[in-house]
């Protein structure tokens, strides 16, 4: 039996076919866990050579059915409260139970702006979907599993961003110091129901976060945009320990290991994975 056998998970952002979201939404399933999967677009483009014509949710619920498992996709706006209660109302009336919540929604904002440049608008969107969307979310779940009494798994995906600061991205950085503070707080109240409640803080990860800002990068120096992201990798990779970006299905396997009985004594944490960048 799988180690997640009979679990309902819910995963948000996931429908970028190179993000977070996708890869533990698939490790989750290959555990045996039962999924729903959430993000505000169907189906984002992404800029990877290949990447053409990927269907997001749509095609993730099929990998995910193809894995012998059941899977309910759902577009929200996870910064909407009326969306996120909806969307746990019809994780319940399908599935009955919510046993796990990985929210890896957020969105990244301007990247090298300084903040005497930012404006109010960039910085309200970035901490309504990246913080008070992370709130929304976390009680919505929280209260489904009080009610149930059986106890449950909550995991953030936060950043490094949100423990040493970004110069550039004040209000991510802002906003994800904002989801730690959160889950701390959460794990301290929802210990005694046996709802253990922990962050991750990912490094440079490979994903589609950056595809915007990689064809900003191709324009102003004239190059092609696969050019610009494996500059970019190569840069970050000269000031990692291990030397290269992680991948998503590192994130994966960590989000795993929060969810599942490996981890039943960890609550409160903020857990970096970044290739000793931090």
């Amino acid at each position: 039996m799988n180690s997640l056998e009979g679990k309902v998970a819910i995963v948000t952002g996931t429908a970028s076919k190179r993000g977070m979201g996708r890869a533990i939404a698939l490790r989750l399933a290959r555990e045996g866990a039962n999924l729903v999967i959430t993000d505000k677009y169907p189906a984002p483009q992404s800029l990877f050579p290949g990447d053409e014509g990927w269907g997001g949710l749509e095609a993730e619920v099929a990998e995910i059915e193809a894995l012998g498992r059941q899977a309910m996709a759902l577009v929200l706006d996870i910064s909407n409260g009326k969306d996120v209660d909806s969307m746990v109302n019809k994780t319940l009336e399908k599935f009955g139970r919510i046993d796990i919540l990985v929210h890896c929604a957020a969105i990244r904002g301007p990247v090298g702006k300084p903040a005497v440049e930012l404006s109010e608008k960039d910085w309200r969107d970035i901490l309504d979907v990246n913080t008070t969307g992370s709130f929304l979310i976390s009680k919505a779940v929280a209260k489904s599993m009080i009610a149930r009494g059986e106890g449950g798994r909550i995991v953030l995906i936060a950043s490094m961003a949100g423990t040493h600061g970004v110069a550039g991205s004040v209000a991510y950085s802002v906003s994800k110091y904002g989801v730690i503070s959160l889950v701390k707080t959460l794990a301290l109240e929802l210990g005694q129901h046996k709802i253990n409640v922990n962050a991750i803080n990912p490094g440079a990860v490979i994903t589609n976060l950056r595809d915007e800002a990689f064809a900003k990068m191709s324009k102003e120096q004239g190059i092609t945009w696969d050019e610009a992201r494996e500059k970019d990798y190569q840069k970050m990779g000269a000031i990692i320990p291990l030397g290269r970006l992680g991948t998503t299905d590192e994130v994966a396997d960590l989000a795993y290991f929060l969810v599942s009985d490996m981890s039943t004594y960890i609550t409160g944490e903020a857990i970096g994975i970044s290739g000793g960048l931090t």
